[in-house]
């Protein structure tokens, strides 16, 4: 959020300092670990219409935000495929009818479609006819998360009008808006960095598993009905695959479990027995900022603070529509595209 924040301001105009605790690379940040699927209408199952509306109007708005970086960035919009074992039918059945009241909740969203062995396939060669029953849901999409942050930095390196601190915590208490030698505007992507002035942030657990996969080919994100939590597999380019994703109500920052691993490898091999000889490149484990709702939110606790925070596990796939969002609010104090999500910014408040 912080350098899609950065170079849209840059490029309106404004000179930036960015003030990061950590370094180039994003090492300890969520984004750095994340998935990166751009899937509202999966996501639908944990996520209220306000959230799909946003992912669906991001869809539109990666392409545009991706062409003009200095790197490219794999991203794609194959759809989602959706596959149970038998069973967990009952919860698939489940599944469905929150997909089909999202549907009628948000109809600019493309319909899911039904599959049956031959359509899955059809879709997914590799698969065979494993899986009896599965769903599309089409035009949904994922890019590649790590080519992205380095794409931005490459971006924001080469524009003279921003400066970037490395290793530099900030709170809101070293910056004085609109002060003589102060920042006009501080804008603040801290994500759980910011708990310190927002107090109702939380962390939520999550562990993804990297592996490279010769034997497997996917064509798209595919999602396993799991009793418990959703479980995704991204292909990358190069048969690189994220395997995730735990979700877990607690800020532990250790190591991934044995349990969360054998489940996300084991549910990984149940769809394409070639996972059983792919190479584990890396498990990482990291929390979402989170907020009670679960919902993203912007506060403004003083006259030329803006703060975005609460992304969830959402954060690709809404991050373009906050971006445009808080163009808005920084531009004319408010935002009708916020009206139009049923986002209630929170502006000239106490600190939340």
């Amino acid at each position: 959020m912080g350098r899609l924040m950065t170079l849209t301001l840059a490029r309106a105009g404004c000179t930036v300092e960015v003030f990061d605790a950590g370094g180039p690379g994003a090492d300890g940040a969520a984004a750095r670990v994340a998935a990166a699927m751009l899937a509202p209408l999966a996501e639908s199952a944990i996520a209220p219409s306000m959230v799909v509306r946003m992912g669906h109007h991001a869809l539109q708005r990666w392409p545009e935000l991706l062409a003009p970086l200095a790197a490219p960035v794999f991203f794609q919009r194959e759809g989602t495929l959706v596959l149970w074992h038998r069973q967990d039918a009952a919860e698939a059945a489940r599944l469905s009818r929150v997909l089909a009241r999202t549907a009628e909740q948000v109809p600019e969203l493309p319909a899911m479609k039904p599959l049956d062995a031959q359509g899955i396939a059809a879709l997914e060669p590799t698969l065979g006819t494993r899986f009896a029953h599965g769903l599309l849901l089409p035009d949904e999409g994922q890019l590649d998360n790590r080519q992205l942050l380095d794409a931005l930095l490459a971006t924001l390196q080469a524009l003279p009008q921003v400066r970037m601190h490395w290793q530099a915590p900030r709170t809101l208490d070293d910056f004085k808006p609109g002060s003589s030698g102060q920042p006009e505007r501080v804008i603040d992507c801290r994500g759980l960095g910011a708990r310190p002035q927002w107090n109702t942030l939380r962390g939520v657990r999550g562990e993804v598993i990297r592996v490279h996969a010769p034997e497997v080919t996917l064509s798209r994100p595919t999602r396993l009905v799991h009793p418990r939590y959703p479980l995704y597999i991204a292909p990358k380019p190069d048969h690189l695959f994220v395997i995730g994703a735990t979700e877990i109500e607690s800020e532990d920052m250790s190591p991934a479990s044995v349990r969360s691993t054998l489940e996300l490898l084991s549910a990984a091999y149940s769809v394409h027995s070639g996972f059983a000889e792919a190479r584990i490149l890396e498990i990482a484990t990291q929390c979402r900022p989170t907020l009670p709702d679960n919902l993203p939110a912007f506060h403004q606790p003083r006259d030329g603070v803006l703060q975005i925070n609460g992304l969830y596990r959402h954060g690709f796939m809404i991050a373009p529509a906050l971006l445009d969002i808080a163009m808005e609010l920084l531009a004319a104090g408010h935002s009708s595209l916020a009206e139009h999500f049923g986002l209630a910014p929170q502006l000239n408040t106490d600190s939340p």
